[in-house]
C-alpha cells in the first residue's frame, strides 16, 4: 500500500510537543498560533479546536473556517515553519472573513508573513 498522507500536515505527537515546548505563540481574538522553525523546505500545519469551543459540530466548523483562511494566507506565510492554529471559543460567532483577518494579524505579529517582494521578510 502506498502512503497517501500529505507531508504538509502535522500528525506526530513528538512534532506537536516540540512546537508547544520549544516554539513560540501569538494570540489573537479568534485564534492562537503556535509556530516553530522546521528542517524542511515546506510549511506544515495543524488546525485544532478543543471541547471548550463547543460540541463536535461547532469544533468542525471552527476547523473548516481556519482551513479556508489558511488556504488564502498560505502563499504569504514563510516556508520552513510548523504552524498550529488553535480556535478560541470566540470563533463560534465569527464569519470566515473575520477568522482570516485574525489569523493574518497573528501571523503578522509573529513576523511570519513574507513581504510583497517575496524575500521572506515581514511586511
Amino acid at each position: 500500500m502506498v502512503n497517501m498522507l500529505k507531508k504538509e500536515v502535522l500528525r506526530r505527537q513528538s512534532d506537536f510537543s516540540a512546537i508547544y515546548n520549544r516554539g513560540k505563540s501569538v494570540g489573537e481574538r479568534l485564534v492562537v498560533v503556535f509556530h516553530r522553525k522546521n528542517d524542511h523546505p515546506y510549511k506544515r500545519q495543524a488546525f485544532l479546536a478543543s471541547k471548550k469551543v463547543g460540541k463536535s459540530v461547532q469544533r468542525n466548523r471552527a476547523r473548516r473556517l481556519m482551513k479556508e483562511s489558511w488556504r488564502v494566507l498560505e502563499p504569504l506565510a514563510k516556508e520552513g515553519t510548523d504552524y498550529i492554529f488553535i480556535a478560541r471559543n470566540t470563533i463560534l460567532d465569527a464569519k470566515q472573513q473575520d477568522v482570516q483577518q485574525s489569523m493574518q494579524r497573528a501571523l503578522r505579529k509573529a513576523g511570519l508573513l513574507k513581504d510583497p517582494k517575496g524575500n521572506g521578510k515581514q511586511k
